[in-house]
């Protein structure tokens, strides 16, 4: 029986991890919920559960985690505000099963120094797959990781096609519902940049062997591709609840979970190189996430403002990773620490507004 904490509780993570435990009595006990701001939704989850530890907020959070005693802690939070609560996390005995990828990504050497090996776990479906894929070998037996996209609603158009599209077409993903921002990234391909960094921090391995392939059918979720010539695949339909649930039992797997693939009927799957002329993001992120400290916090927070920029009709969608790289270009590291990476960010939404705001 593990003693589970959810923070993030009433997202789409938070949600689907309750229905994991409520489905597992004999192998979870939800033992503390956080939420960002759904006070009501929190208090109906606490006391459909019996829980009597919730929090509310990223600080509130983070003092649940050092409070109660857990043997894992799902972080579902959205977005880097929830690097102080994977910061508490790992600064107690609990695995921490991560699907807030941009607290690592933007805490980088900073959430690594306080890791204990194996303390974290992947969520996210992509390093789910990586993290069951690499069971297969020894870390010195691993060539290259290879991350796949589904390649967002604008696979295979030019980039001069993509000049005109609107929010609306942006956030027409064709496998995963998902936030306007993590969507929008999905079609700039900056959430798979951001992957790229998080599968980096994750596994140690240096970017020049992390590639992304597009697989429009979403199945394959990432591979291992091996010394020897051998590539291990993970495979299974779409359905979060196969990562989180190994999240929450690592490495153990909880039966029932999700369904198969069907065998008995036809099925074609394809990969295709990423157009990395198209869609610039990957590389920039790779680039980032070479340079280190602050970086990954100011492409991801510029991005952020970028976003909503391009939803509020400021700026078209190319525009988005061009602001981003100019923000980058001008930043100058600063301190790798929590309260570092938050002026880090405040400063990149203030470039990246200023930009903005001569553009318009």
């Amino acid at each position: 029986m593990r003693k589970v904490i959810v923070l993030g509780s009433t997202g789409s993570i938070g949600v689907q991890a309750l229905e994991v435990i409520a489905e597992n009595p004999e192998q979870f006990e939800l033992v503390g919920l956080a939420a960002g701001t759904n006070r009501e939704r929190l208090a109906e989850q606490a006391a459909a559960f019996g829980v009597e530890h919730t929090a509310l907020g990223a600080d509130e959070a983070s003092e649940l985690v050092r409070g109660v005693s857990a043997d894992v802690v799902l972080n579902g939070i959205t977005g880097s505000v929830g690097l102080g609560p994977t910061l508490a996390t790992l600064e107690t005995d609990a695995t921490l099963a991560l699907a807030n990828k941009e607290s690592l990504i933007v805490g980088g050497d900073l959430v690594k120094a306080l890791a204990a090996p194996g303390q974290i776990v992947p969520v996210d479906s992509e390093h789910s797959a990586i993290a069951q894929a690499l069971r297969s070998g020894m870390p010195a037996e691993v060539r290259r990781l290879i991350v796949t996209a589904s390649g967002g609603p604008f696979r295979g158009r030019s980039r001069d096609s993509l000049r005109g599209v609107s929010p609306r077409e942006a956030l027409a993903h064709p496998t995963w519902d998902m936030g306007l921002v993590i969507t929008t990234n999905s079609a700039t391909l900056v959430n798979k940049g951001l992957e790229v960094i998080e599968a980096h921090l994750l596994f140690d391995v240096p970017y020049d062997r992390i590639e992304v392939t597009v697989h429009p059918q979403s199945i394959v979720h990432s591979m291992v591709e091996f010394v020897d010539g051998s590539t291990i695949a993970q495979a299974s339909p779409p359905n979060m609840k196969l990562p989180i649930s190994l999240g929450l039992d690592w490495p153990n797997r909880v039966a029932g979970v999700g369904a198969p693939l069907d065998w008995a009927t036809s099925s074609t799957w394809t990969f295709e190189p990423l157009d990395a002329e198209v869609f610039p993001a990957v590389e920039l992120a790779k680039a980032v996430g070479r340079l280190g400290a602050t970086f990954p916090a100011v492409f991801n927070a510029a991005n952020e403002q970028a976003v909503l920029a391009f939803h509020a009709g400021r700026i078209g969608f190319l525009d988005i990773l061009d602001t981003v790289t100019r923000v980058v270009e001008s930043h100058e590291a600063g301190d790798l620490s929590l309260e570092g990476v938050y002026e880090a960010e405040r400063w990149a939404r203030a470039s990246a507004d200023r930009i903005l705001a001569a553009a318009g």
